[in-house]
Formats: C-alpha cells, structure tokens, sequence
C-alpha cells in the first residue's frame, strides 16, 4: 500500500438533528482488511445506537480520536461535504471522499482546490456509460413518493378520493430517478401501503413522465398540470439558473396537490452561473423537516426575497433523502464504495490512470483533477 493511503478517517457529519446516518462497524473493520487504519471521531454513531465496542470489535487497528486528528488522516470519508469551517482543518495533500457535486458547487470546488485537497467526488463516480455507481436513487424516489402519499392519505382517508379516481403523478424528468418515480407513484410511494391498498379494492396511481421536449410547453404542461395530484421534480438541467416550473405554474394544480421535489437543487444566488430550483420558489428542506404547508413561516425563511413564491402548494423537499431510512441507506452506500476502497488501497490519488480497469476508471472520473482538466481560469474570480 501508498504510504499516502494508509490511514482513513471518519469524521462525524455536524448537520441537522436528523442526520443520523454513519457508515455501520462492519465497513469499517472491512476496510481494516484491506491494510488500512481506521481513525474514527468520538461520538461517531451513538445518536443512532453505536458504540466505541460495536466499532473496534478488539481490532487494533480502529481508534476513535478528536475530530482534529480525524481530519487528519490520509484519507477523510464523510457522506454530505464537510462544512466551511471544517475545510480549514484538513491539510493539503488529504484524500477527502464525499459527496460534493462538483457541477453545482462551484464555491466549494474552488475551496477544495485551493487548499490543496485531493477530492474525490462520490456522486462523480461513474462507469463507461457515464451511469453512478455509488447512489441510493431508489431511497431518493421511494421516500419522496412515500412522504408525498403520507400527506395525501391524511387528507383523503384509505387514499381514496370521492371520485373514486386513481391519483395523477407527473413526473418531471425520466433519468434514472425519474424512471423510479414513475414506479413510486403508482404505487403509493410504499410497497406494503400499495398491496393493501389493492387488496381492499383501491384505485393505486398514474405516472406520466415528462421529459425536455415537453417540460417547455405551455399549453402542454398547463393540461398535464391541471390534472395532477403530486408534480415530482427528477429533472437534470442543462441550465440550472433557469427553473423547469416557473412559480406561476404551481397555480395550476389542484389545491390539495403535492409537489415533491427529488432534485434537491439548492439556491445559489451569488454563483456565476446562479443555481435556482428546479420549481421556482419552493422552500429548503432537510432530515429534520422536509414537509411544508402553503402557510408554513419556514417558507420565506428558506427561499430568498428575489424568488417569485406567491403561488404555493405542499411541498415535500429533502436535501438528503436516503438518509429517510438512514441504517438501510449507509449499509447501501457501504457496498457500492468498497471496491474503490480496494483500488485505493493499492493505488495513490496521482496514480489513478484512465488506462486502469474499469473501476479505476471510474475512480478517475471522480476526482477533482478531472473535473478540472481543460479549466484554465479559476472558477470563482
């Protein structure tokens, strides 16, 4: 192994009361394996349960330390970017793993590069055929469309509405979240509601998916927009200074409609380009609350004053929705990182090669050197 790579460090993620997901012991004692040393923050897990003994197992080779010498190590691994503070605390030459979605985040990235660190991008992680290969897109879909029908279901008792019609999903957007949606929405955003749902004669969902060509028509989506009960935003903009649904639109659904927004793109009003949300003046949820009612006083302290947000229906909108079901979501991510963690265990950062295997490969793409090449100028001026 590197000198450069033998000590990872697990930092805790200082975020909302809700957040409460960490990467579960058996990770880790499968990255002790693999040669490493394991360096992992006190505290890390407990508000989910864990403690220093689920974590070491009698393995010299995990300790827990302060968050200083954790930040430390070789490699840092955290799951949502490390704050703006935090940066400070890990040294130049550091390998820091996370999710930090170089294309939106244009701030950080400049942060990142300008401190020296060698980030990798997990979000950025992408095989041949440029798909994710470390993601939880079905917790994204499932839990949105399952939060969404929550909502409903307490408005129309047994999900039944007078008509007796089944409930209108649009789905806006048909990547790979998208697809999913659609499947989510017919039905009921919960496998075990949509069985029993069937069983005492219901009516389940439509899913209408709508992509590019259409999303820009007018006339199009003020029909298909009428007649929803929850608009899901999936989109993957080529712009994102510019919303999918200007707020206007929202004025067309029904009154006891549902958005759900699966795009979680943030409002990043000083970037050049600015980054808005996909439905223009919507509010910013997280793990602590990610449902918002037309009247909810969070509402205008989430979306700035220059966002157009008169028009407003529930929203359902999570920063981090995998982290739902946060056990389930870590030991997903935990399968889905391993093998780079084998190819990092033989391999530096500045030896990651296009001309490696296919993991190594997607490894590449995901460092903050790639995303960089052919960038002459700095991103923030």
């Amino acid at each position: 192994m590197n000198a450069r790579s033998k000590c990872i460090g697990f930092p805790r993620m200082h975020m909302e009361a809700g957040e409460l997901r960490v990467f579960l012991p058996e990770f880790e004692q499968q990255l002790t394996q693999l040669g490493f040393d394991v360096f992992i923050e006190e505290g890390y897990g407990s508000r989910s349960g864990f403690t220093h003994d689920d974590y070491q197992l009698g393995n010299p080779c995990v300790q827990f330390c302060s968050r200083q010498e954790v930040f430390s190590r070789d490699i840092v691994i955290i799951l949502r970017s490390p704050r703006e503070e935090d940066f400070d605390c890990i040294p130049a030459g550091t390998i820091l793993i996370s999710m930090l979605h170089y294309p939106t985040r244009s701030r950080r990235v400049e942060r990142v590069r300008r401190g020296g660190i060698r980030a990798i991008s997990m979000d950025s992680i992408v095989d041949d055929n440029n798909e994710r290969m470390v993601e939880n897109m079905q917790a994204v879909a499932w839990n949105g469309l399952e939060a969404a029908y929550d909502v409903l279901g307490e408005r129309f008792p047994g999900l039944r509405r007078a008509d007796g019609a089944p409930w209108q999903v649009l789905v806006l957007g048909t990547g790979m979240v998208g697809k999913i949606a659609l499947d989510a929405g017919v039905k009921l955003g919960n496998i075990e509601r949509y069985n029993d749902h069937i069983l005492h004669g219901g009516p389940g969902g439509i899913s209408t998916g709508v992509g590019r060509s259409l999303s820009g028509n007018v006339d199009w989506m003020g029909r298909l927009i009428r007649q929803s009960d929850i608009l899901v935003d999936a989109t993957q903009r080529r712009d994102p200074s510019r919303p999918v649904v200007p707020n206007a639109w929202l004025g067309w659904l029904p009154d006891h409609a549902v958005v759900v927004d699966l795009a979680v793109d943030p409002y990043l009003l000083d970037d050049d380009p600015p980054t808005v949300r996909g439905v223009e003046g919507i509010p910013v949820g997280n793990l602590d609350k990610y449902v918002f009612q037309p009247g909810d006083p969070d509402w205008d302290l989430t979306v700035p004053a220059s966002i157009p947000s008169r028009e407003r229906r529930t929203t359902i909108t999570c920063y981090s929705w995998p982290g739902i079901h946060p056990e389930a979501c870590m030991r997903h991510y935990a399968r889905q990182l391993y093998p780079f963690m084998e190819i990092l265990a033989q391999k530096d950062y500045d030896q990651l090669s296009m001309s490696g295997n296919y993991l190594e490969r997607a490894l590449c793409r995901a460092t903050l050197r790639d995303f960089l090449r052919g960038r002459e100028i700095p991103l923030i001026k």
